[in-house]
């Protein structure tokens, strides 16, 4: 995965997230960015390397409905709304996984470009929801 310049430059932005949501962020969110990375690890772990074209990955559509669990449980569990969005990012992974071995003419290329860009939406929605509960605490004076 990180064998090439723009791998490792993709994964800047999730790296600038994570010690963000880590330094700043509340419990919900060092929950939520501790379950994308352990998820982001799982996913390198569980996906089928070789042909570009592998058809259903049952293990990764488990792997992604489990982090739609996750979230789904810091929405019900925090009073925070950065879930919610993240978790409307990841049922549309939930969506191409089921809607791109249907569709005859889409390619993988879509399909992985459909997955990165709704994991960047769940890092966009879990950077907000950090620096609102930062500024929050701010406000509040605890910081």
């Amino acid at each position: 995965m990180l064998d090439t310049l723009w791998s490792q430059i993709g994964l800047l932005p999730a790296l600038l997230v994570g010690v963000f949501a880590f330094w700043k962020g509340g419990e919900a969110e060092r929950l939520g960015m501790g379950a994308w990375v352990l998820g982001w690890m799982a996913g390198m772990l569980l996906q089928q390397d070789g042909n570009l074209y592998q058809g259903f990955q049952f293990g990764l559509f488990v792997l992604d409905i489990a982090m739609l669990a996750v979230f789904a449980a810091l929405t019900w569990r925090y009073r925070r709304s950065w879930p919610i969005w993240a978790g409307a990012c990841q049922l549309v992974v939930l969506t191409s996984h089921i809607a791109f071995p249907l569709a005859k003419a889409a390619s993988m290329t879509a399909f992985y470009t459909v997955l990165n860009v709704a994991g960047y939406g769940i890092l966009a929605a879990i950077a907000v929801g950090t620096f609102w509960a930062w500024q929050d605490r701010r406000a509040a004076g605890l910081e």
